[in-house]
C-alpha cells in the first residue's frame, strides 16, 4: 500500500489489511507485528496498543483520503483509481462497521469533506448534511453488500477488475435522474405533508 517502508509504515499497513480481513478484533497484536516483520514489542513501542494502532490507522486514511477529496474538488477530474483507494475504502467501510467512538468521529469528517465538496458544486439540497451523509451511506452499502454483489455479477467486486464493473454502474446510476420532475414533486408534497 505505502512506499514508506518505515516500520511503523510497515505495522500500520500489515494492521490495515489485517482489520480489513478479519475484523478489529480477530486480528491480534503477533499477527500483525508478524506480517509487518516486527516484534509486538515494537509496536507496542509504535502505538501503545491495539487500540492506539487503530486509531492510527484510522487517522491515516481518513487523512488520505480527505487528500483525495480536496483534490477532486479543487480539480473537479477524477484521478486513476489505484489499488491503494480501494484498500483504503474497504478498510475505512471495515473500521465502521466495526464501531467505536473514532470509528463515529471518522464518518462525521467524511461528512464535513463532503459538505465542502457539495458547496463547490452545482447541486442543490435543502439538506446539505443529510444529503452528503445519505449519500456515503449509500456509497458504502456497495462495500457493506461485497459477498452479495460479488455473488451476483460473477466477480469480486473488491479486486480489479469487479471494483471498476461496481464504479461503472455507479457512475451511470448518478448520471441520470431515476425520478421525473413530477415524481419528485409527488414525493416532496408527501414528505412536507408527514412533517
Amino acid at each position: 500500500m505505502s512506499s514508506d517502508l518505515t516500520a511503523r509504515a510497515r505495522i500500520r499497513d500489515a494492521a490495515m489489511a489485517l482489520f480489513t480481513e478479519r475484523g478489529i478484533s480477530g486480528a491480534t497484536v503477533r499477527d500483525i507485528a508478524q506480517a509487518a516483520g516486527v516484534s509486538s514489542g515494537l509496536l507496542r513501542h509504535h502505538f501503545g496498543s491495539k487500540e492506539g494502532l487503530r486509531d492510527a490507522c484510522d487517522e491515516w486514511a481518513l487523512a488520505r483520503i480527505a487528500e483525495l477529496q480536496i483534490r477532486f474538488t479543487e480539480s473537479q477530474a477524477i484521478g486513476p483509481i489505484t489499488p491503494d483507494i480501494v484498500v483504503l475504502q474497504q478498510y475505512l467501510v471495515r473500521s465502521l462497521m466495526e464501531g467505536s467512538p473514532r470509528s463515529l468521529a471518522t464518518f462525521e469528517e467524511t461528512v464535513v469533506h463532503g459538505e465542502r465538496w457539495l458547496e463547490s458544486t452545482q447541486v442543490k439540497s435543502s439538506d446539505p448534511r443529510a444529503f452528503v451523509a445519505v449519500l456515503g451511506a449509500m456509497k458504502m452499502g456497495m462495500f457493506l453488500m461485497r459477498d452479495q454483489l460479488t455473488a451476483v455479477l460473477g466477480e469480486d467486486i473488491g479486486a480489479m477488475p469487479g471494483y471498476l464493473r461496481m464504479l461503472r454502474a455507479s457512475v451511470e446510476i448518478f448520471s441520470q435522474p431515476l425520478l421525473t420532475p413530477e415524481q419528485i414533486d409527488q414525493a416532496m408534497a408527501a414528505l412536507d405533508r408527514h412533517e
